[in-house]
């Protein structure tokens, strides 16, 4: 019989037949098999997150949600997988995130998905790291954020009422999430991406304004295509009216109250209990103190919770920075707004620079019961540098950089900066407003309480006082013939929480008084500090020599020099009074020596090998020199009460 060789092993030709007919068969089976593989992956898919008994349900299994909050628009997006790998090696296994309306559409009907803001891709990190999404689309988020995440241009509209069927939100509402949700769809359980949930609103159980809101909000998501699990989220005392039928409510607090957890059962019997915000730390305030939550205050806390069957989120997760003038402020139960700083550590268990700290630890040790697997390993810390000291070179008057911000508009009375003709008519969101008018004699000027927030007050440009929400009169000295009244009035960051956004305009918001005269005829400037601003400011050749007078407020530049690979720092400015920082045309947020908080987050991946570029906006007072610190310091510490 004739017989041939096949990898060394001699065969006959009934052998060699048989074995090619097995490759055949075996040839067909693999193409069937991979030809369905698409739809195979699909059918794996059938049934998403689930609340429909005690526990939550993943395609029918029980599901433990063990979350956490990182921002993507707190941290740079270099860093975001850095970030979210700490998260995962933390033993959770689902990301939550809020979405800010007013970064994403800046003026009406301009929207940026793009680079820092690209939603799509910070969902994709997520899931190729396995972690599930909950996503807290808004429209109105809170999370200590300017406004809480809605646009200054809706306030253009003196009837506006926020975060209710008025048609003017309603209107703009529909027309954010016309971009929105056709970018989170395809992210979602049932198309093969990681979310398995989305918010319905936030905490609308404490504003609770309109009965026919929240239907509203959860029939926008519904009508354009969202499928998953929705849920609410309310803290206990907001759990009555926040709802909206066909949402799972959830809740928020700090220190576990046993009557919270009874009541939010009796209000869903047989539902899974999720604390979707458990507050890891607090925010801080200027001119307040730095807000600790011990981590041993905060593990039994969280041991019970997970002891009583309950799913939880810790808000946040990696707190990251208010960058540029993002920050929002606080106004309950106080007289006044008072902001918050630049720093959005929140003490929690990813430092602002993504530092482990205690609370990380104790969590991944905790967690890590509730893995059957070991959990991955902690990624290295990303080390950091305390570059030399800066001198500064070389100032501009906030009067001469005028030149190179948007042409002054003319008004006889103050003009909000919200109502302010700029920005493609969106008016101005962000920065300073300078109002400037004349006037002939000195004595007594009054506000009348229309400052929003600060004002630098300034006669032939010299500075004479400040007025805010403490200070409402000031005396202007006498002066022969006609002098120039200038305002400076600072945004320094609209409410974000509570029953007064709707009146969160800033600038002048009403006439100011002269000896009970009212002031007219004002050349309005808008100083935003945007980065076209910065670029024509920077690149000017009108900046002149420290060693020439001196003039505040004003632009004040020089060069830091780095030596190989950029690396993580903090900005020091101890003979600084308050400003505004800026590294390569990145705003990194505002400083102020009453503090707490005494650094500023400079990110590596905003500084260059070799020659940087700092530029300070100081208001009062400089020693001409900058300083950069390894460790951050956010000022004294004090329990969160």
């Amino acid at each position: 019989m004739e017989s041939s060789s096949i990898f060394g092993v001699r065969l006959s030709l009934k052998q060699r037949y048989a074995l090619l007919l097995c490759f055949a068969v075996g040839g067909i089976i693999f193409y069937q098999l991979t030809r369905h593989q698409p739809e195979v992956r699909s059918m794996s898919r059938l049934e998403g997150l689930r609340a429909n008994s005690s526990q939550f349900t993943l395609e029918g299994e029980p599901l433990r949600i063990l979350g956490g909050s990182i921002h993507y628009f707190r941290v740079p997006r270099a860093y975001w997988e850095d970030r979210l790998l700490k998260m995962k090696a933390c033993g959770l296994n689902t990301l939550t995130t809020y979405v800010p309306w007013n970064l994403h559409e800046p003026e009406r009907g301009v929207f940026n998905f793009e680079d820092q803001l690209d939603l799509e891709g910070y969902l994709g990190i997520a899931a190729k790291l396995g972690l599930w999404v909950i996503l807290r689309p808004g429209p109105y988020i809170c999370a200590e954020w300017d406004l809480g995440g809605l646009p200054s241009w809706l306030l253009r509209d003196g009837n506006m009422k926020l975060r209710t069927t008025y048609p003017g939100f309603t209107d703009a509402v529909n027309s954010f999430f016309d971009q929105l949700i056709k970018r989170v769809v395809p992210h979602q359980y049932s198309k093969g991406g990681p979310i398995i949930a989305l918010q319905v609103e936030n905490e609308y159980g404490s504003y609770a304004k309109d009965a026919e809101y929240m239907p509203f909000i959860k029939e926008a998501l519904l009508s354009r295509g969202i499928s998953e699990l929705l849920l609410t989220s309310d803290n206990n005392e907001g759990l009555e009216h926040g709802g909206v039928k066909g949402a799972l409510g959830t809740i928020n607090f700090q220190k576990l109250n046993p009557s919270v957890v009874k009541d939010l059962d009796g209000k869903q019997p047989q539902k899974p209990k999720m604390v979707m915000e458990y507050w890891s730390g607090w925010f801080d305030l200027w001119g307040g103190l730095h807000h600790v939550f011990q981590a041993e205050d905060m593990m039994p806390v969280v041991t019970e919770v997970l002891t009583l069957g309950m799913s939880l989120n810790l808000y946040m997760f990696h707190g990251g920075t208010n960058f540029g003038f993002m920050n929002g402020a606080f106004a309950v139960g106080i007289p006044a707004p008072r902001p918050m700083v630049t720093s959005y550590d929140y003490d929690a268990p990813l430092s602002e620079a993504g530092d482990y700290t205690t609370k990380y630890h104790l969590l991944r040790n905790l967690f890590s019961h509730y893995h059957t697997e070991p959990l991955p390993q902690m990624p290295s810390v990303r080390e950091r540098i305390a570059y030399q000291p800066v001198v500064i070179q070389q100032h501009l008057s906030l009067w001469d950089s005028l030149h190179f911000a948007d042409k002054p508009w003319k008004s006889e009375r103050p003009i909000n900066m919200e109502n302010l003709p700029v920005n493609n008519k969106n008016g101005q969101s962000y920065g300073y407003t300078l109002y400037e008018t004349i006037i002939t004699s000195g004595g007594s000027l009054n506000s009348k309480n229309n400052i929003r927030d600060r004002a630098l007050v300034f006669v032939d440009k010299h500075f004479i006082g400040i007025l805010d929400y403490e200070t409402l009169e000031l005396a202007v000295p006498d002066g022969k013939g006609k002098r120039t009244l200038g305002l400076l009035v600072e945004n320094c960051g609209r409410v974000n929480y509570g029953e007064t956004l709707d009146e969160q305009r800033k600038g002048l918001v009403g006439d100011i008084e002269l000896n009970k005269r009212e002031l007219r005829d004002f050349i309005i400037h808008s100083v935003d500090m945007k980065t076209d601003f910065l670029n024509r400011l920077e690149h000017s050749g009108h900046w002149v020599s420290m060693r020439k007078q001196l003039s505040f407020p004003g632009f004040f530049q020089g060069k830091v020099y780095v030596k190989g690979s950029p690396r993580d720092t903090f900005i020091k400015l101890p003979g600084w009074t308050k400003g505004v920082v800026f590294v390569n045309g990145k705003n990194l947020g505002r400083y102020r020596s009453s503090g707490p908080q005494q650094t500023l987050y400079v990110p590596a991946p905003w500084l260059y090998r070799g020659s940087n570029q700092l530029v300070v906006f100081e208001e009062q007072e400089t020693d001409g020199k900058i300083l950069f610190a390894i460790n951050p310091d956010y000022g004294m510490a004090v329990d969160v009460q």
